[in-house]
């Protein structure tokens, strides 16, 4: 999990990396949570606030541009 502040330190460039990176394993989580595989389906809200929480700071940091 990583926490605002990490986010904060990083450019853009790694900001997009990590949202990719975010987006790619929620898309894992789904395809677990849709074969039934998966047994903490609370990861799901995790990735997907953390994609949020990353893309917000992403917009704040291209809106300060």
């Amino acid at each position: 999990m990583t926490k605002t502040a990490e986010l904060r330190q990083k450019d853009v460039a790694a900001l997009e990396a990590e949202v990719k990176s975010l987006q790619k394993a929620h898309f894992g989580l789904r395809m677990q949570k849709a074969t039934q595989q998966l047994g903490n389906t609370s990861t799901l809200k995790a990735t997907r606030r953390e994609i949020a929480r990353a893309k917000t700071i992403l917009a704040e940091k291209q809106a300060a541009k």
